[in-house]
């Protein structure tokens, strides 16, 4: 395969590695940009165009798919799933990521070249050359909201939300996700020295782009990488100085770093070694300290209990497919339902942490009510010894727009609508503040 094309290659074994194997994005492009298949020898620029490749290819792969059905007499064969994935990352190219049509078309016809299917390089070339010619009419007739995201996650967020609003996240999950940035101290000088905006929620805002280590302030631990949800959550325990509160679920530690800056003792409990190591290290740049430990919440038993518990728990995560397209065909319902039992055992547990009159916070990335509103509502009626510590409005104003008839915190993709769509947005989020009784 020529050098120019290595790019396209990791991109390929990107794709085929989450639709085929379910694997994470990030896992799926680190392995195969390590590769000795050319991935570990890509130049910085060709590794986050591999990158860009692969997560455009997910996030458009309804668009897509439908169109290379438009041009198939009939459908592939199963065993020609590398013809659909080299198909499907040619079409992204030309239709949504303006590469010049020759690179596109001859980039997937090559990475077909050299492999058992070398036989499909004919209709490759067909079917993309069909599309260069008439992709952008068939494109401005499709329902892209619709056709990109599978039925499963469609279905739910209508359910939810209704079609408007649906269709609105389904959009806003189709843009370029931006570098948001919690900053220790004073958050208006560093979003000017970032080139960034600030937020009503306090966080800066500026498009994603270049290495983030290079960025001002990184190296002296002057901020961290934050979505403008995730840091919610932690602000619903209010005043925490000198307090003893416990993060569950704490890597990568942008929450721990929140409440570690506004002077609680904290403790962060996190399940995996590894992700335990990048969290240390993350506190180590930002100067902050914790107490750090590694293992299951469900064996833990502290010494004595908290003033404050946050448990960011794992969920389906579908409030985060602008940041992870790789999400809506990696998870389905049963995912939703196994998730949402863990949550509930893990916040049952997490409640007896903290001490008589304590407050807990319950948060999550789903934007299914069954892992978020619908679980806090039976775990109350099944919990007498802890409720609901509504928040009012006006208790932290920016956070008015996101709450709940009964006072959670409830924000979408499609939520915090600013002057541009690059700086509106922001991922979906639940989170509920309750308090254990005396």
């Amino acid at each position: 395969m020529p050098r120019s094309y290595a790019d396209r290659a990791v991109a390929l074994a990107t794709l085929s590695a989450v639709l085929d194997r379910n694997r994470p994005l990030e896992e799926a492009f680190d392995e195969a940009a390590g590769s000795k298949a050319g991935g570990d020898k890509l130049s910085a620029r060709d590794r986050g165009f591999a990158r860009l490749i692969a997560s455009t290819a997910l996030k458009r792969l309804g668009q897509t798919d439908a169109l290379i059905a438009h041009c198939l007499e009939k459908p592939l064969p199963p065993s020609a799933q590398p013809v659909r994935h080299a198909l499907r990352l040619g079409v992204t190219q030309l239709l949504f990521l303006d590469v010049p049509a020759h690179a596109a078309i001859d980039s997937a016809v090559s990475l077909l070249a050299k492999t058992r299917h070398a036989g499909f390089k004919g209709l490759a070339n067909a079917v993309l050359r069909r599309l260069d010619r008439e992709g952008k009419t068939l494109l401005d007739a499709q329902d892209a909201a619709w056709l990109n995201m599978p039925d499963w996650l469609w279905h739910a967020l209508v359910g939810a939300y209704g079609e408007v609003t649906a269709r609105a996240i389904a959009a806003a999950n189709l843009t370029e996700p931006p570098l948001d940035i919690s900053a220790k101290a004073d958050a208006a000088l560093w979003a000017e020295r970032l080139e960034g905006a600030l937020l009503p929620t306090g966080t800066i805002r500026r498009g994603f782009g270049g290495a983030i280590a290079d960025l001002p302030g990184y190296e002296e631990g002057a901020w961290w990488v934050q979505d403008a949800a995730a840091a919610l959550p932690a602000l619903l325990l209010g005043e925490v100085a000198g307090k003893d509160v416990i993060d569950l679920c704490a890597a990568p530690g942008g929450k721990t770093a929140q409440l570690a800056h506004a002077g609680a003792a904290v403790t962060a409990l996190e399940l995996s070694p590894n992700r335990a190591k990048r969290l240390a290290a993350n506190l180590e740049r930002l100067d902050l300290k914790a107490e750090i430990v590694q293992g299951d919440l469900f064996d833990y038993r502290p010494e004595a209990p908290f003033d404050a518990v946050l448990l960011d728990a794992p969920c389906s995560s579908t409030g985060t497919v602008r940041r992870h397209p790789d999400v809506p065909w990696t998870k389905g319902p049963q995912d939703v339902d196994k998730l949402a039992a863990l949550q509930a055992r893990m916040l049952a547990h997490a409640a007896m942490l903290a001490r008589p009159g304590g407050l807990i916070v319950f948060s999550n990335c789903s934007l299914d009510p069954a892992e978020g509103e619908d679980l806090v509502r039976d775990f109350l009626a099944a919990a007498p010894q802890v409720k609901a510590e509504p928040v009012r409005p006006g208790e932290f104003p920016f956070c008015d727009p996101f709450l709940t008839a009964d006072g959670a915190l409830r924000t979408t993709p499609a939520g915090l609508k600013l002057e541009t769509p690059a700086l509106s947005g922001l991922d979906g989020f639940f989170a509920a503040r309750l308090r254990r009784l005396a």
